[in-house]
C-alpha cells in the first residue's frame, strides 16, 4: 500500500484487536443532506452518493484520480484524466456485487500504491458502494467484516447494504479468513445482520392500541427506505 495509506486501522496482522478504534471520530464530516457530502475512508478511498461524481473541483480537492461507479442508471461523468471503473449492478439482493469484490479491491489498492485516490459510489451512497467498500477492507487491511462495518459507518452513518449483499460478503469474508464475524438473524422486522441489533433496538413501542406496535425512528426509517 502507497504512503498514503500507512499507518491505517493500526495495521498489525497479530492484533487484530487493535485495528479498529472502540470509536472512531471522521475524517471528513458529512456535509448537506444525510446522504450528501463525501466521506473519507483510508487515505486514499472515499466513498459518496452518485451526484458527488459531477463535481470536478471536489474530486480534484480530494486527489482522486479513479471513479467506481457502481450503479447501472447512472453515466460516467468521463472528466478529462480521470480512470472510470464501472460496475454495472442494480441495489437488489440478487445481484451479483460479490463478481466485483476483487476486481475492485485490486484496483483501490493499486491506485492507493501511485498514490491517487478512489472515489466509490452508487446512487445513494448506501448499499452498493458501501458493500465493495467494506470487501476492499476485509481483503487489503486485513479486519473482519464486523470492523469494517463499524470503520465505514462511523465515517459514514447511513451506509446499510441490503440483505442480499450482506450474505455474499460474509461468505467472502469466511473465503478470506475461514471464519465470520457477522450473522444474519431472523427479528420481527425480517432477516438481519447481527450488526443491526443496535439499529433494531432504536425501535420504540408506541401504546397506541391494545398491543404494541412498533414505530421505526426518522433515522432508522430513513436507512431502511434508501436500501430498498
Amino acid at each position: 500500500m502507497g504512503s498514503r495509506s500507512q499507518g491505517f486501522l493500526h495495521h498489525h496482522h497479530h492484533h487484530r484487536s487493535s485495528m479498529v478504534p472502540t470509536t472512531v471520530p471522521r475524517l471528513l464530516p458529512e456535509s448537506g443532506s444525510l446522504l450528501g457530502g463525501i466521506a473519507q475512508i483510508t487515505p486514499n478511498l472515499f466513498l459518496s452518493r452518485g451526484n458527488v461524481a459531477s463535481n470536478r473541483s471536489l474530486l480534484l480537492s480530494k486527489g482522486i484520480t479513479c471513479v467506481v461507479n457502481a450503479t447501472i442508471e447512472l453515466p460516467n461523468f468521463n472528466w478529462p484524466h480521470m480512470e472510470y471503473v464501472k460496475v454495472p449492478l442494480a441495489d437488489m439482493p440478487h445481484s451479483p456485487i460479490s463478481l466485483y469484490f476483487d476486481s475492485v479491491a485490486d484496483k483501490i489498492h493499486s491506485v492507493g500504491r501511485k498514490r491517487g485516490a478512489v472515489l466509490v459510489h452508487c446512487a445513494a451512497g448506501v448499499s452498493r458502494s458501501a458493500s465493495l467498500c467494506l470487501a476492499y477492507l476485509m481483503k487489503y487491511h486485513r479486519v473482519s467484516l464486523a470492523e469494517a462495518h463499524a470503520w465505514v459507518k462511523a465515517r459514514r452513518p447511513v451506509i446499510r447494504p441490503n440483505g442480499g449483499f450482506w450474505r455474499q460478503l460474509i461468505e467472502y469474508e469466511r473465503k478470506l479468513f475461514g471464519r465470520n464475524s457477522v450473522k444474519m438473524v431472523q427479528t420481527p422486522y425480517g432477516v438481519i445482520p447481527d450488526v443491526y441489533e443496535r439499529d433494531r433496538r432504536s425501535l420504540a413501542p408506541y401504546w397506541a392500541c391494545e398491543s404494541p406496535i412498533y414505530r421505526m425512528t426518522d433515522s432508522v426509517k430513513l436507512m431502511i427506505s434508501v436500501s430498498l
